[in-house]
C-alpha cells in the first residue's frame, strides 16, 4: 500500500522533472525560419492541412471530434497490471489504483505509442513533401490520442471539457521553450483550483499550440520533403515528438493524482482527528 512517504518521494520526482525541463535546441527555435521558406514551396494541399487542423483542434476542445477515444483498453490494462477482473474496474475507481500501477501502464502506453509513430513517420517520409500533408495530422492525432490514453491511465476523463483543455495544454508544453513550460506549469497549477468555466476562459489560448506546433515542423520537416531520404528523419522526429508528449502528460497527469491522493490523505486523517 502506498503512503505519504511514497506519495512525496513522487511528488518530489516530478518537481525535480519539471525544473529539469531543457530549452528547446537553437535550430528549434529558428524553426519559423525555414517554415516561412516552405511556406513558398510546400504544395496548397499541406496548408490546407494546416488550416484544417487549426479548426480540428478547436473542435477536439469542444465536442472531442474525431480524436476521442474509449476508455475500454485503458481500464483493462490498468485492471490486469492492478490484477482484477476487468469487469470490476470503472475509470471511477481507477483513482483509488496505487499510484505504481498507473505508472506502469502509462509507460508501457508511451512505448508502444512511440514505436508506432516510428513506423508512421517512416511511411509518409517516403513520399516527401507529397506525404508530408498526411504526416501533419496524422501526427496531431497520435498526439492527442496518447495524451488521452495518459489521462485515463490517471484515472481522469478526457470525455470532460476541462481535461480537454488540460490535453492541449499538455501538447502546448511539449513544444515550448523553458520559459514557456515553467509559465504552463503555473497556469495549470492555477486552473487546478478554479471552476471549468474559469479554467476555460484562462486557457483559451489554446490556438497558440497549433501555431507553435506548426512552426516546429519548419526545421524538423525540413529534411523529410526529399522522397525516400524522408524515411529516416521522418521515423526519428516522429518518434521524438511523440516520446516528449508522451513524457508531458504522463508526468504532468501523474502530478495531478499525486496531490489529489495527498490532499485525500490529509481530509481522511482530519475527520479521524475530529471523530475522535
Amino acid at each position: 500500500m502506498e503512503n505519504r512517504e511514497m506519495l512525496l518521494e513522487a511528488l518530489k520526482e516530478i518537481e525535480k522533472w519539471e525544473q529539469d525541463q531543457k530549452d528547446l535546441w537553437f535550430w528549434e527555435k529558428l524553426g519559423g525560419i525555414p517554415f516561412a521558406l516552405l511556406d513558398r514551396i510546400t504544395p496548397n494541399i499541406v496548408h490546407e492541412w494546416l488550416g484544417k487542423i487549426l479548426d480540428e483542434l478547436g473542435g477536439y476542445i469542444q465536442t472531442g471530434g474525431q480524436y476521442l477515444i474509449s476508455d475500454k483498453e485503458i481500464i483493462t490494462q490498468l485492471a490486469k497490471e492492478a490484477q482484477l477482473r476487468p469487469d470490476y474496474l470503472a475509470l471511477d475507481k481507477v483513482p483509488a489504483l496505487p499510484l505504481h500501477t498507473m505508472d506502469k501502464v502509462a509507460e508501457e502506453l508511451k512505448e508502444s505509442r512511440k514505436q508506432f509513430a516510428t513506423m508512421q513517420g517512416a511511411t509518409t517520409g517516403f513520399g516527401g513533401v507529397f506525404t508530408l500533408a498526411i504526416d501533419i495530422p496524422a501526427l496531431l492525432g497520435l498526439s492527442l490520442k496518447v495524451l488521452q490514453e495518459m489521462a485515463l491511465s490517471y484515472g481522469y476523463n478526457p470525455k470532460d471539457k476541462h481535461e480537454r483543455i488540460f490535453i492541449v495544454k499538455c501538447l502546448q508544453f511539449a513544444s515550448s521553450d523553458f520559459v514557456g513550460k515553467q509559465a504552463i506549469i503555473k497556469e495549470l497549477a492555477a486552473a487546478e483550483t478554479a471552476q471549468v468555466g474559469e479554467s476555460i476562459s484562462k486557457l483559451e489560448g489554446w490556438r497558440e499550440v497549433i501555431f507553435t506546433y506548426r512552426d516546429n515542423y519548419g526545421w524538423k520537416k525540413l529534411f523529410q520533403l526529399v522522397p525516400v531520404v524522408g524515411i529516416i528523419f521522418g521515423a526519428y522526429i516522429n518518434r521524438s515528438t511523440i516520446d516528449e508528449v508522451a513524457e508531458a502528460g504522463q508526468m504532468l497527469y501523474r502530478k495531478r493524482r499525486v496531490l489529489e491522493k495527498l490532499a485525500r490523505m490529509d481530509s481522511d486523517d482530519g475527520l479521524a482527528k475530529y471523530n475522535l
